[in-house]
């Protein structure tokens, strides 16, 4: 049978993806690109904020055309959604085959085939206890989206309780990978070929907390760099109470861990904060991005932030738009604040209207170009190492330095001299800036 998958949502989602394609690919099963050729289509979605919810429904809707004149002939449908909505969701999708929660990814291959033994309470939900599921270990078969750049899934769920967020209901509470598999696995992408490793978790820097005898981010990512001297490392979905001055000196001073911090912060303003659940203050926040560049003048520094959050003023609207020109991120995401019944914050008073919120968040945006822009042409005329994307046969082929990261942040577009087919995607080539646009860069590549 023909297998196609779609992957929505964020990186981690991703993960989950890739190893159901592995144990479809071992049972038998043929993984495709073309949708309109498969069988069986699968989509891996995400219901985080409104947005999210909605493109995984249009998805489904879209591909769900293919059971009418495509060779398909069974769609199912994984992750958060059913998580999140659980059986009231089978009504509004009839087009849906079977419906798989965060808790049930290992039971892929049953969905697809038919095998899968429900219980009486629905005919097409399994919807099993997240906190309850089992790690893919490190030798359980994945297929990669990418052969060059791998993520590694260090721990799942999250045990923080922020008031914007449901993903503590959608996974469950904070669960770390023992360290061992974690190595265990990096060895296994950095033997199949893999030049970038992206550790990610819902809250990354955290990993360890939990385990009995505790362990902690900083020994994982020293383990790991000790690998591959030649294999980038960074982080995604750090946590500001979890930066310690010695992870930072720790990243100083491994070459190989990207100097390269995803903070996300969701706002500065003090008041703001406390109604979200966050548990640290604007002065925090300033001591440590303070801190990185002290001990790593180099690093660049990825936020996100939500703005139009319940009580959210337009004194602290001001607090965060000065926060940004007075940090400079390298890297900056805006969120507008995404409202569900079951959220906590839903509950808080004064919720800001949408248009107001949406011209917040073009301010922001607007500003951040500027600062994007500033920063990139501190760049010019700088050597880098580059992660090679696309092909250089033709001009120009595309790569990333090591402050930035996939999908979501800019590319370094490559020139050459003359087109060169021995530089295969997934090398590292040398490259010499020569020109910033907004969030990208422009440069030509040397020996």
């Amino acid at each position: 049978m023909k297998i196609y998958l779609e992957s929505l949502g964020c990186v981690k989602n991703l993960v989950d993806s890739e190893f159901m394609l592995g144990r479809l690919e071992k049972a038998g099963y043929t993984i495709i690109k073309d949708p309109a050729e498969a069988e069986a289509i699968i989509i891996n979605t995400c219901s985080f904020i409104e947005s999210a919810v909605n493109e995984s429904i249009d998805t489904i809707l879209e591909l769900a055309e293919l059971k009418k004149d495509g060779a398909c002939k069974r769609i199912v449908v994984t992750g958060c959604l059913p998580e999140r909505f659980r059986e009231e969701i089978v009504s509004a999708l009839p087009e849906v085959d079977i419906f798989l929660g965060t808790g049930a990814f290992c039971k892929i291959v049953e969905a697809v085939s038919g095998r899968l033994n429900i219980s009486e309470n629905s005919s097409v939900c399994f919807l099993p206890d997240p906190s309850q599921s089992i790690f893919p270990i490190a030798e359980e078969p994945r297929v990669l989206f990418s052969p060059h750049t791998a993520y590694l899934k260090i721990a799942e769920g999250c045990s923080k309780r922020c008031s914007y967020c449901i993903i503590p209901k959608l996974r469950g509470k904070q669960r770390s990978r023992c360290l061992e598999d974690i190595i265990a696995e990096a060895h296994l992408l950095i033997a199949s070929g893999v030049k970038e490793l992206i550790l990610v978790a819902q809250d990354t820097t955290n990993y360890g907390k939990d385990l009995l005898p505790e362990s902690n981010f900083q020994s994982l990512i020293e383990n790991i760099s000790a690998i591959s001297e030649n294999v980038w490392l960074r982080f995604l979905y750090g946590h500001p109470e979890t930066i310690s001055d010695s992870l930072i000196n720790t990243i100083a001073e491994h070459k190989n861990i990207c100097s390269y911090f995803d903070l996300p912060i969701q706002h500065s303003s003090n008041q703001v904060l406390k109604r979200m659940g966050r548990h640290y203050t604007s002065d925090d926040l300033f001591r440590i991005f303070d801190k990185i560049r002290t001990v790593i003048p180099d690093a660049a520094i990825r936020t996100t932030i939500i703005t139009g959050f319940p009580g959210e003023t337009e004194k602290n609207f001001k607090h965060l738009l000065n926060f940004i020109e007075n940090v400079c991120f390298d890297h900056l995401g805006v969120f507008v604040y995404s409202d569900f019944r079951e959220l906590s914050s839903h509950k808080l008073p004064n919720h800001v209207p949408e248009n107001i919120a949406k011209i917040r968040y073009e301010q922001l945006m607007s500003r951040q170009a500027e600062i994007s822009l500033e920063k990139n042409k501190k760049h010019i005329g700088k050597n880098y190492k580059v992660l090679v994307e696309t092909s250089l046969e033709k001009q120009p082929g595309t790569g990333r330095a090591y402050f930035q990261a996939p999908e979501v942040d800019g590319i370094t577009y490559i020139n050459s001299e003359k087109p060169r087919s021995d530089l295969k995607i997934g090398s590292f080539t040398n490259v010499r800036i020569t020109e910033a646009l907004e969030y990208d860069l422009v440069g030509e590549r040397y020996d």
